[in-house]
């Protein structure tokens, strides 16, 4: 049986306080794409515990650096996009 508090792109979702059906993290990720420049922690739309949570993990780069690496490059998908075109 799988520990349900095992890291995923749906518990990171949750940990930051927002919907995480597969549905709702497809929206989120098409409605908040941000420029080549922009750092992930940097967007406006994290409130400072959202931001706090993003940028405490990456630095102890533990379980959940992977599944904030995998939102960042999502979140940067129109981004990258255009750099290629």
């Amino acid at each position: 049986m799988l520990n349900q508090n095992t890291p995923s792109l749906a518990l990171l979702f949750s940990q930051l306080g927002l919907a995480n059906s597969p549905a709702a993290i497809e929206l989120y990720v098409r409605t908040h794409q941000l420029p080549a420049h922009q750092n992930l922690h940097d967007a406006s739309f994290w409130n400072k515990s959202q931001r706090d949570f993003l940028i405490s993990h990456l630095v102890q780069d533990d379980d959940w650096a992977m599944w904030i690496d995998e939102l960042n490059q999502q979140l940067h998908l129109d981004a990258y996009k255009l750099q290629v075109v």
